[in-house]
């Protein structure tokens, strides 16, 4: 590894390389900010991610001809460049993005990374996210890392040799956070719904955000949870130092939290330093449903931005605005459904901010189906638990209007009787 500076380092991408930018916390912004001070000198460079966490600069409309936006996953800071058609978007599974690089599919020229300085040993880590980011290491022609000492070293697939870096820029960077917000009535309610479907022993999945910090709040009575998520945040601390969750009832990876990257604040990244019951492993492995199946009583919680009458799940779009992306929810819906006493879960609000309802006749057009009415069993909002899975569809209608707000709840009704005819 070559220690050298930010400009020096990214003057290794030539116009039409294809790179790949480490994802969510752990996008060294440094290194892309380098990068897109380049581009007088630079045209039709692919810029390849998921969700990143920070400034998205090579995405603006002034550098289009310099840079190409792929996003497998869309975050806040591609969104306009997505509406206006500077970037695009490319829908997958997490299980399968590392399949783009090991395949060959997608041939990438450089990776940009961050990681935590070599150990005694040599050896440095990919610290908060491995998902798809080990396998971008592992293909990439050449790698280039910000090596910031306030990256955790964690355990897992993202230990990486100095040797496998061929240019390092030190710099010791804050690590972006979320805090966790205060949670509402309606989300709390939700979260109590979803922890009554939680059985003891039962394996985890849930993401960041509100409902999934009401849920974790809710099972402080449970015994022997366990957890194998793609992510996780601050909310699950708590639970385990209280040994809530100790992960003994694990059929794969007993004792351990298996995760791909996580987000939260610095007491979650201290948490996850030097952690050896954590496991950060490659998303294709822990996103794979053949391997989330073999714990016992999965349950995976999910948000969703609509559900029609029939169970259709649109999580990833607002009609053809694109807001984020497949993620990892269709595996572990499935791997849920495949695990011995497996429960997987969508969960969210009845109505949006300005009270239009979430229960949708129809999904709004140019939406895309994340989950589909096939695959979904629960869906949960702050009005109840409506249990599709082996249902037809008047019957799931019927359940659906039944944990939708009261005031929409008679119109949906006259959608569903004149759709089926008869209710």
């Amino acid at each position: 590894m070559k220690i050298t500076s930010a400009e020096e380092a990214v003057s290794h991408i030539r116009s039409g390389h294809n790179i790949y930018i480490h994802t969510a916390a752990a996008a060294p912004v440094r290194l892309v900010e380098a990068l897109t001070d380049r581009h007088e000198e630079l045209s039709g460079v692919n810029v390849y991610h998921l969700h990143t966490e920070g400034n998205a600069p090579y995405s603006k409309p002034e550098y289009s001809d310099s840079f190409h936006t792929h996003a497998f996953f869309v975050g806040a800071n591609v969104r306009s460049s997505l509406k206006s058609g500077g970037a695009d978007y490319i829908p997958i599974f997490l299980s399968e993005v590392p399949h783009l690089f090991n395949r060959g599919i997608i041939k990438l020229n450089a990776a940009l990374i961050q990681v935590s300085p070599p150990d005694k040993h040599g050896f440095c880590s990919m610290g908060v996210s491995v998902d798809a980011s080990r396998a971008a290491v592992n293909n990439a022609v050449t790698v280039i890392a910000l090596v910031n000492p306030n990256m955790p070293r964690t355990h897992g697939d993202g230990i990486i040799h100095q040797s496998e870096i061929d240019f390092g820029v030190e710099a010791a960077d804050p690590l972006p956070e979320h805090a966790p917000a205060e949670l509402t009535e309606t989300e709390l309610k939700i979260g109590r719904f979803c922890a009554g479907l939680i059985e003891d022993g039962a394996t985890l999945q849930m993401g960041i955000g509100s409902i999934p910090d009401a849920v974790l709040s809710s099972l402080t009575s449970h015994q022997n949870l366990g957890v194998h998520t793609e992510m996780f945040s601050d909310g699950l601390i708590p639970l385990i130092e209280s040994g809530v969750i100790n992960n003994s009832r694990k059929k794969i990876h007993p004792n351990r939290i298996v995760s791909s990257f996580a987000v939260g604040t610095r007491k979650l990244y201290d948490f996850m330093d030097d952690n050896p019951n954590l496991a950060m492993l490659d998303c294709a492995y822990v996103n794979d449903t053949a391997v989330i199946r073999r714990n016992p009583n999965v349950t995976a919680i999910n948000s969703a931005i609509e559900v029609d009458l029939t169970g259709q799940v649109c999580a990833d779009s607002i009609g053809t605005y694109q807001y984020s992306g497949v993620g990892g929810q269709m595996d572990f819906i499935r791997g849920a459904s495949l695990s011995p006493g497996g429960k997987p879960v969508i969960a969210l609000p009845s109505s949006t901010r300005r009270g239009e309802t979430r229960i949708v006749p129809f999904l709004k057009q140019g939406a895309g189906v994340v989950t589909t009415r096939a695959h979904v069993h629960y869906v949960v909002t702050e009005y109840g638990i409506a249990n599709l899975y082996g249902k037809g569809l008047k019957q799931r209608a019927l359940e659906l209007i039944r944990i939708t707000h009261p005031a929409h709840r008679e119109a949906l009704e006259k959608e569903a009787f004149s759709r089926f005819k008869t209710l």
